[in-house]
This record gives C-alpha cells, structure tokens and sequence, in this order.
C-alpha cells in the first residue's frame, strides 16, 4: 500500500507557498527609491530608477518602455526636473507619454475596470486625467527653464488637445489644469501672440482667480480684441501701466508628493458597503451567501496611501526681497478626490474577481470528488487565481502634491534668487534682458 500522506503535505506546502507570495505589485518595487526622497537623496532615488530601468544612467533610455518601465520612466522625470536636468527630463517625459492612455471610467464597465486594477501591470498604463494632464504641464517647465519657447508651444498644444477630449469624455471640470494654462498663456505671450495667450490665460482664470494674471492681461489687450468677463474683470484689478522695459520673471515651485497607490484589504461586509450602487444584487447575494459560509472575508483592492509636504509653504528672495507666492494647484487633492469618485466602483470589481476565484476553487473541489484532495485542489485554484491577482498599484508616484507659482517684473541687469521648500534651498542668478523674460524652477519631491 502506498502512504499518500506525504504527497498531500507536499500540495499542502505548495498551496501554502501560493496563498502568501503572490507577486510584489508595483508600489513595493518603488519603495526604496520613493524612501530616497523621503530623506531627501534624489540621486540614490534616480539610480533606483536606473536600476528598475536596466540602465547604467539617466542618460540612457530603457530599451522598452511599457509596462511597469513606463511608470518608472515617469517617476524618473520629476526626478531629473528636481536635478534640474531639464533636458533629461523633457526626453523622458516624451517616451512616456506615448505609452500612457487616458482611463475613462464614466464609459468603463466592471469588467474593464478589473482587466486595468487587477493583474494587468504588464499592459499599458491606463492615467487618471489629472496626471496624463500633468505630462504636458511639466514638460512646458523644463522647455521654458531652457528657454525654449519652440518646444513649449508644442507641449501647450498638446495640452490644448488632450483637455479637448477629456472634455469631451469627463465633463469640462476635469479638463482644467490651471498651471498647464497659465504656462500656455506665458509661451504665447512670450512668442508674441496676443489673442492666444489671452484665450490661455482666460482658461486660467476659469481654474481659481490668479493676481498676477491681472498685469500680463492689461499688457496684452491693446493687442487684441479677445474678452470674456474674466479677462475684464482682470483688467479693471490691473495697476498702473506696464512698463514694457522692465523683465518678467515667472517661478514655479514644485514640492512633496502625491499619494502613491498601495495594496488594501477590507472585510467584506465593510466592502459591499463601499461598493453599494455598482455592484449588482446578484453578486450581493452571493458575496453574502459565501462570507456565510467562510469562504469569504476580505476583498483586496488598490487604494491611496498619503499625500507628502501638503502643508508646507515656499519662500522666495529676489536680490535678498521676500516674495510670496500663489497656489496653483492641489495635485494631491485632485488625486484624492479623482480616487474617491472611482472607489466603489474599484471595490465592486474588486469583489465581482473575487467571487469568480472563489467559485473556481468550488468547482475544482467538487470535481474531485471532495475530501483532502479535493479541499486542496480548491484551495489550489483559488490560490493560484489569488496570486495572480494582485491590484494594479502602479501610479505617478513621484509627480509633486503642490505647484506654486510667483511673478516678478524686475529691470534689466544681474539679479540673484533664492527660493526654498521642504528643507531644500536653491540659488540661481539670472542675467536679465530688457523687456526679456526668464523662468526659473525649484521642484523638491519630499
């Protein structure tokens, strides 16, 4: 007589080994690299990133961008914009862009919703709004930090495109960017044409009542006819008449971090709970028909871990002069808000997959016959259903919580800046044309 009793606990182990390795999602493999900027080392981050990427620099780009490769060329761009390896930056931002798609959940069933937040990580990177809208909005810093308006102008028409058809798709509250508009405006006005950057700047100023778009504007209306009532408005704020002598000096700061998707577990009655109004009675029932019975207990799903620097507030010097800034946009925000929106109907995919692993373990133990290889083989399928099942936790992670921006008309001549956030500090001295621009760039990702 054969003694089975060995093999059993061999498939035993095996389903053990199953059930609690899984594979690492993509939060997991950021995690030394986003700790990195936690302590403020953003080289270590980038040679994280070079290391994820299979390269020997930032200089180099990855042989193939898709997949989780194309998050980490995008965590790798904030990063050299930190660095103020513009250049760099803009390449990277470029490879990726290409590869990102937009994801629309107003027109997304369940189903869809399932193949991008579960087990997908190798397909291509499905954005929310607000960060495929950031790709464009960024890269116009670095080509403006170059002074390069060329290369600006391509990336506000891009912008201008891609808030067209989120427009279109989400309603027009998810189309507006302000910074990506006020930094469209400026390349405008800067490549002298007036009535678009009016139609930016106005599109700026539907996002939040920005003070120092007042002056630009009052500088720009003798030169062409465009008005709405918040250019007029803007005009009726303005001072006294521009000096057209004097240089315009634009400064973003970038600082913290959005919140990064990490993997998370609620028991299942708080989850139908969540996913109340999406999923369907039927899934109801059985969801509660199998907790019942032990089968189920905890729904895993995607969520949002915490947002970095949310409260800190920039300082700037001009030639050992304060100046303050205004707040531009709340990423972090946005991305919390973008998230809860969506969240029970991720949970409502979250346990419709659930409920699909957990009948497939049923069937392949009633196949068998039932007994100890039938309750092993069960627990087998749904293991293995189970690990190859982890939420999708890819996201920008290192796209910054806050942008800020400050504006100053100054004469022409040598002037020195010092501008300051979350414990960084940069120092830059700008030779200035008259009636010139420049834009400088602090962007600190702790």
């Amino acid at each position: 007589m054969i003694d089975r009793q060995p093999s059993l606990l061999v498939l035993a182990v095996c389903v053990a080994g199953l059930v609690f390795a899984g594979c690492a999602g993509h939060s997991d493999k950021t995690l030394a690299a986003r700790s990195a900027l936690d302590v403020g080392s953003p080289r270590e981050a980038l040679r994280l990133y070079n290391k994820r990427l299979g390269v020997d620099s930032e200089k180099q780009a990855p042989a193939k961008v898709a997949g989780d490769n194309v998050l980490f060329v995008l965590d790798r761009s904030t990063i050299l914009q930190a660095l103020g390896e513009y250049e760099l930056s803009s390449r990277d931002l470029e490879l990726a862009d290409k590869q990102v798609e937009l994801l629309d959940f107003s027109h997304t069933s369940l189903d869809d919703i399932g193949k991008y937040m579960f087990s997908d990580d190798s397909g291509p990177y499905p954005a929310p709004a607000h960060e495929k809208l950031m790709v464009n909005t960024l890269n116009m810093m670095n080509y403006l930090a170059r002074g390069d308006l060329s290369g600006a102008r391509v990336e506000a028409r891009r912008l201008a495109t891609l808030q067209k058809f989120v427009s279109e798709a989400e309603g027009k509250s998810k189309a507006l960017c302000g910074p990506g508009d006020y930094l469209a405006g400026f390349v405008f006005e800067k490549s002298h044409e007036p009535g678009e950057a009016l139609r930016y700047y106005d599109e700026a100023l539907q996002f939040g009542d920005y003070v120092s778009l007042a002056d630009p504007v009052k500088r720009l209306a003798p030169l062409d006819p465009y008005r709405t009532p918040r250019l007029t408005h803007a005009l009726e704020t303005a001072g006294s008449a521009p000096d057209d002598d004097l240089a315009d000096v634009l400064i973003i700061v970038n600082y913290g971090r959005v919140p990064a998707k990490i993997a998370n577990r609620v028991p299942i009655g708080l989850a139908l709970t969540m996913a109340s109004g999406y999923i369907s009675p039927y899934d109801q029932g059985r969801a509660n028909r199998l907790a019942l019975q032990g089968l189920v207990t905890w729904v895993n799903y995607p969520s949002l871990g915490k947002a970095r620097g949310e409260w800190d507030v920039p300082q700037g010097f001009a030639d050992g002069r304060p100046f303050g800034f205004e707040g531009m946009l709340a990423l972090d925000v946005e991305a919390e808000r973008a998230w809860k929106e969506h969240e029970g109907k991720i949970i409502a995919s979250a346990i419709t997959r659930m409920l699909t692993r957990v009948v497939a373990g049923e069937v392949a133990k009633r196949a068998s016959g039932g007994g100890i290889l039938g309750l092993l083989l069960g627990l087998g399928t749904q293991a293995t259903l189970s690990a190859t099942d982890t939420p999708d936790t890819r996201s920008w992670s290192t796209l910054p919580a806050r942008i800020a921006f400050a504006r100053l008309r100054m004469p022409a001549g040598r002037h020195a800046f010092q501008l300051s956030a979350r414990g960084t500090t940069k120092r830059q001295t700008v030779d200035l044309e008259k009636g010139g621009w420049a834009v400088l760039n602090l962007t600190v990702l702790r």
